[in-house]
């Protein structure tokens, strides 16, 4: 069993309250769970800020090369949004 992880920090420019924050989160992740049925994805850190996020995605397969290519996925797809700026990312591979 592989578990892949992708941490993501997002910088929210247009972002004037918390309202504002939680409306942009829920449509980023409603967007990644409709496109890619095979993951979790949640606001992991961060919840009080009204301009940064982190989120977590995570992935369970058998094989690490579709975990990796999954994630990269992922990554492409909010970037490509243009609603946010990442700061970071790192995917993570745990072998079980």
């Amino acid at each position: 069993m592989v578990v892949g992880l992708l941490r993501l920090d997002l910088f929210f420019e247009s972002s004037r309250s918390l309202k504002d924050k939680r409306q942009i989160i829920k449509s980023i992740i409603g967007k990644v769970q409709s496109r890619f049925k095979n993951v979790s994805i949640s606001e992991v850190d961060c919840q009080d800020m009204w301009q940064r996020a982190i989120l977590g995605v995570g992935l369970v397969t058998n094989e690490v090369p579709f975990a990796n290519s999954v994630l990269d996925q992922v990554f492409n797809y909010i970037e490509l949004m243009g609603i946010c700026r990442i700061l970071e990312n790192k995917i993570e591979i745990i072998h079980c």
